[in-house]
């Protein structure tokens, strides 16, 4: 089962939405459209639910066209970040409605729904209305409802960003393996590269109504085809600086210098940008290549597990996230340690040639 995007943009009036994209999205696994808010996700699904009209383009489902199909005839799920409930159906009612638009058996709309609503911790509120339960229950409700119909195409546009913590990180658990089992082409869109991580399958990155990069998960995390799609894919924002390569050594903006290894040391002399996650630039030495970078400190986030530090560093911010507490002073002169073995090397046009 796929759904295939061929050449589909959309322009609003001189505006460009989408740009025109192509995406072959497959059933048996996850596929996340990651981006920042504005970048074009939800959009894109109204697109592919044939909630908005292209304007350039066709669709396909199981290579069939479905460019011209009504929504009312595709068998299509969808669950906003917003959640819509009917206020005057029980949450058992509104659960039930696809299936009873569907004249689904008694017995079995019974089943369906008692079995979705333990999954989202409903099973003691089936009897309520939707104005008798907080947003995240009236949430959970809406997502019960786009669930419980086995649909061909179900579509989550960020669903869990209204939950409460704890069922956020439970449900994260339990969305793959609900779908593990269902013959159904799955679209999730998040703007959390954490989230897109966590489920696996394959990412496309979105950016300004353009997929930049799509592919196996771990692969467009791991392998950024360009620096944008390395921005997308970081939280908090990959850094980035310039750095100079002359013979073996290379030199940091900021001064740092260190011998290249690896695929950088292939690289013609020449100036590069260089991308190093967060996460690889820590208080105390780490990795197997640590380069000694001082900057002035601007901001920093302590929490019971991690600290994050954001300084300035060769006339850019550059952010540090490590595990523990480390206290730095706002304003002080603070010397932290980049891992480069981690790091990548993007040539004039942003497009990603070591690391």
């Amino acid at each position: 089962m796929s759904l295939e995007l061929i050449d589909v943009s959309k322009r609003v009036g001189v505006e460009q939405h989408i740009y025109p994209t192509n995406l072959t999205l497959e059933a048996g696994g996850m596929n996340i459209l990651l981006g920042t808010t504005l970048s074009g996700k939800t959009t894109l699904m109204q697109l592919m639910a044939g909630l908005d009209k292209l304007t350039t383009g066709s669709i396909r489902f199981n290579g069939e066209d479905v460019t011209r199909t009504a929504v009312q005839k595709r068998n299509v799920s969808m669950v906003y970040q917003q959640f819509i409930n009917y206020p005057n159906f029980s949450v058992f009612e509104n659960i039930a409605s696809p299936l009873r638009v569907a004249r689904m058996a008694e017995d079995e709309i019974k089943r369906r729904v008692c079995e979705m609503a333990e999954l989202l911790k409903l099973s003691g509120m089936l009897d309520r209305r939707p104005s008798e339960l907080s947003g995240g229950q009236q949430q959970r409700t809406a997502m019960a409802r786009a669930l419980v119909k086995d649909a061909d195409l179900v579509l989550l546009d960020e669903p869990l960003a209204n939950l409460d913590f704890k069922l956020r990180e439970e449900l994260r658990d339990e969305l793959p393996r609900l779908f593990a089992n269902r013959e159904c082409v799955v679209v999730y869109a998040t703007t959390e590269p954490v989230e897109a991580l966590l489920f696996g399958g394959k990412t496309a990155t979105l950016h300004k109504g353009r997929v930049t990069q799509f592919g196996p998960t771990g692969d467009v995390y791991r392998k950024p085809q360009d620096l944008v799609s390395a921005e997308v894919f970081s939280e908090p924002p990959i850094n980035h600086a310039q750095v100079t390569k002359n013979g073996e050594t290379l030199t940091l903006v900021s001064g740092a210098s260190w011998s290249a290894t690896g695929q950088a040391a292939a690289l013609p002399d020449g100036t590069y940008t260089l991308g190093l996650r967060p996460h690889h630039v820590t208080p105390a030495q780490s990795g197997s290549q640590p380069v000694e970078v001082d900057g002035n400190v601007m901001v920093t986030e302590l929490s019971g597990s991690e600290s994050v530090v954001h300084f300035h560093l060769g006339g850019r911010t550059w952010v540090s996230q490590s595990h523990g507490i480390h206290p730095f002073e706002v304003g002080e002169q603070a010397t932290l340690y980049a891992d480069v073995s981690q790091a990548f090397y993007f040539d004039a046009s942003g497009a990603l040639i070591a690391g």
